[in-house]
C-alpha cells in the first residue's frame, strides 16, 4: 500500500495516496457538529455550529482533527483498522513543537500508523517544480508564507509568516460587495464561490487607478435567486496583496516583502534564491495575480529580481493549489523505502520528541 499523504490547511484538506501525477483529493477542513443522539433535543440548535480543526495553517481543535482524519483515512483512502500504513504530513512554516508533537502521538497512539514523516510546505512545494533551492511564496486560507529554502532545508532567519490569507481577502470582498449591494443578505460561503470566479489581479497600481475610477458592471444571480452587481470590488480583493493597507495592515506589498526577507540571506545566495520563486496556495491562481506579480518583480529595487519557476507539463493541474502535497507525494516515495522515517520502534523508545530529530 502507498503510503498517505495529507496536507491540512485551514481551508481545504487535500490527501491521497502518494501517486504525485494524480494529484490529491480535496475536502473542506472546516466541519459542521453533529449530535451524538439524532433524537436529542438539542439536535437542532447543533445543526449550525461550526468547527475549525485547522486555525491561520495550525491545528487548534485535536478532538475535530482526529475525527476529519477518521474520515479520510478510513473511509477516503480505504485503510482497515489494524492494518494502518505510513503517512507524510506537510508542515506549514513556523509550526510550534508542540503541534508537531501532538499530531505525531495522535497518529501513533490513536490511529496506530505503522510510519510517519513531515515536511515543510516551501521545501515541499519547491521539490513539485524539480527544485531544493529557491522561494515560496504561499498564500493559503489563513497565512502567507514567504520562504527561502537552500539545499531542501527552509532559512528561518529570511522566512517569515503572515495572518494574512484568502480568508481575509473573502471577507474583504463581501465588505465591498456589501456597499454596493446594500440590500442583498450575502453568505460567506457565497461570498467565497464569487471570489473564486470573479476576483482578479489589476495589471498594475495605474490601471487599478483607472477601474476605481471606472469599472464595467457583470450581474450575478445568487442561488436563492437574488441578483447582484459585481464591478470594481473584484480588482480590490487581489489590489490588497500588492497594496496591504486596502486590508488595514502596514505592510509592504508582496513583492516587496520577498525580497525583504532574501535581503537577509548571505548575498551570494540571493540569485539562486529569487530566480527560483513558486507561487503556490489558492489564491495564488487568482486572475492575473501571476502577471501582476511578475511585473512588479520587474519593478523591484532588488539587484536580482524575482523570477517564477513554471511547473513541469507532466505535473497535474492547478498545480500552485495543491504543490505542497505533490513535494510531499514525491519526497514519500524516497523516505519511507529508505526508511528515514519514524517507525513505531523509534516512537516507543523516544516518545513524541523523536519527530524533530527524524523530520526536520
Amino acid at each position: 500500500m502507498e503510503p498517505a499523504v495529507v496536507d491540512a490547511g485551514s481551508g481545504i484538506l487535500k490527501f491521497n495516496h502518494a501517486l504525485p501525477e494524480y494529484g490529491p483529493e480535496v475536502i473542506p477542513t472546516q466541519m459542521k457538529q453533529v449530535p451524538e443522539d439524532e433524537s436529542s433535543t438539542d439536535a437542532s440548535l447543533l445543526e449550525n455550529v461550526i468547527v475549525d480543526p485547522v486555525v491561520r495553517g495550525f491545528i487548534r481543535d485535536w478532538d475535530a482533527m482526529e475525527d476529519l482524519l477518521s474520515h479520510v483515512l478510513y473511509t477516503g483512502l480505504g485503510w482497515e483498522i489494524g492494518n494502518e500504513g505510513q503517512i507524510l504530513f506537510t508542515d506549514p512554516l513556523a509550526t510550534p513543537k508542540a503541534v508537531r508533537e501532538q499530531l505525531v502521538q495522535m497518529m501513533f497512539e490513536k490511529f496506530n500508523i505503522s510510519g510517519f514523516f513531515a515536511s515543510e510546505q516551501a521545501v515541499l512545494s519547491l521539490y513539485a517544480v524539480g527544485r531544493i533551492s529557491g522561494c515560496t511564496v504561499d498564500i493559503g486560507h489563513g497565512k502567507m508564507d514567504i520562504a527561502s529554502v537552500i539545499e531542501g532545508a527552509v532559512q528561518h532567519i529570511s522566512s517569515r509568516r503572515f495572518e494574512i490569507g484568502g480568508l481575509d481577502l473573502t471577507n474583504l470582498f463581501a465588505q465591498e460587495l456589501r456597499k454596493s449591494n446594500p440590500l442583498v443578505n450575502f453568505s460567506i460561503s457565497d461570498v467565497e464561490k464569487l471570489k473564486e470566479r470573479y476576483a482578479s489581479c489589476a495589471e498594475d497600481d495605474a490601471a487599478y487607478q483607472k477601474i476605481q475610477q471606472a469599472c464595467p458592471e457583470e450581474q450575478h444571480t445568487l442561488p436563492d435567486g437574488q441578483v447582484i452587481k459585481i464591478g470594481r470590488e473584484r480588482y480590490t480583493v487581489g489590489e490588497a496583496l500588492f497594496q496591504p493597507s486596502i486590508l488595514g495592515l502596514e505592510l509592504h506589498g508582496i513583492v516587496e516583502q520577498l525580497v525583504r526577507c532574501i535581503s537577509t540571506v548571505s548575498s551570494e545566495n540571493h540569485r539562486q534564491l529569487l530566480e527560483n520563486t513558486v507561487l503556490c496556495g489558492g489564491s495564488a491562481s487568482m486572475t492575473g495575480f501571476e502577471d501582476r506579480f511578475q511585473k512588479e518583480a520587474s519593478l523591484s529595487s532588488s539587484a536580482i529580481r524575482p523570477c517564477l519557476v513554471k511547473p513541469p507539463e507532466y505535473m497535474p493541474d492547478n498545480l500552485s493549489k495543491y504543490s505542497a502535497w505533490v513535494g510531499g507525494a514525491i519526497l514519500a516515495k524516497v523516505v519511507f523505502p529508505q526508511n528515514q522515517h519514524v517507525t513505531k520502534a523509534d516512537y516507543d523508545e523516544t516518545g513524541p520528541s523523536i519527530v524533530h530529530r527524524k523530520c526536520f
